[in-house]
């Protein structure tokens, strides 16, 4: 219950407490919003049975019929009109609200978070409002400036380029030390510029050098392939060790001299 109320009424969206961080003007604003919201959106559902006079109304949310008598959500700030229990929800998460508090947008209901966020982006780190005139965006999620940061070694990374790492940014270096797939091949880490290939959950660079027939050192993206014990073949015949001669290679050196050894 608490997790839902935090969830669906988060308190740093109306209490500057919560925030210790703002600056004096986004303080300014913060109490601006949340007493404007207070007086022109907040509201809260009642419950009652049906009365007689609103009987066979249709629940605003799913249109069945309520029948006089029948436990009903009434919400004075959108008029006459009656909801299921289970109908009075979030319009954009759908999430009953918890003890039925509500804010109210062109006729829609919604929970304080999902309200918030129609007019003020939330930051992807912090989880508060932003206020500030500018901040990032990426990923189809916004940040403050200073919270864009590699999820590693906190590094700002506005205006580098990162690599998203379970929802959150990582700059190039920490990707490539403690996250990039090694190559099969050169043994080298796949870094975050770099194409590569997955097989068999291993991974290749996608290079020709590397995505290669193991004995005849064909090219092999784009082409069929066999893998065995973590190598690759370009046929039957090649993954069987029997190199024809117009197809070996002038080099004993295999391309994925780290990987285990076919079967002989």
């Amino acid at each position: 219950r608490a997790r839902a109320l935090l969830q669906q009424l988060p308190p740093q969206d109306c209490d500057e407490r919560y925030c210790p961080d703002l600056a004096d003007e986004e303080r300014r604003q913060l109490r601006a919003f949340s007493a404007r919201r207070r007086q022109e959106a907040l509201g809260q559902g009642l419950a009652c049975p049906v009365p007689g006079p609103c009987h066979g109304c249709p629940c605003r949310k799913c249109g069945r019929r309520l029948n006089k008598g029948d436990p009903g959500i009434s919400a004075s700030r959108l008029g006459d009109q009656f909801w299921h229990p289970s109908c009075f929800s979030c319009h954009f998460c759908h999430q009953q609200l918890v003890d039925l508090i509500y804010f109210q947008q062109d006729g829609r209901i919604y929970c304080g978070r999902h309200h918030a966020e129609l007019f003020r982006p939330r930051c992807a780190s912090c989880d508060q409002l932003i206020f500030m005139e500018q901040c990032i965006e990426a990923e189809g999620r916004r940040w403050h400036l200073e919270h864009f940061c590699c999820l590693e070694c906190d590094e700002p990374l506005r205006g580098q380029r990162y690599v998203m790492r379970s929802g959150r940014p990582c700059c190039r270096g920490c990707f490539e030390s403690l996250f990039a797939e090694p190559c099969q091949a050169c043994g080298d880490p796949i870094g975050a510029d770099s194409e590569q290939v997955t097989h068999q959950g291993l991974h290749w660079h996608a290079r020709a050098a590397c995505f290669c027939c193991s004995l005849c050192r064909k090219p092999l993206r784009g082409q069929p392939l066999a893998c065995r014990r973590g190598r690759l073949f370009c046929s039957d015949t090649c993954s069987r060790g029997q190199d024809a001669s117009s197809t070996a290679s002038d080099s004993s050196d295999s391309a994925f001299a780290s990987a285990p050894s076919p079967d002989s």
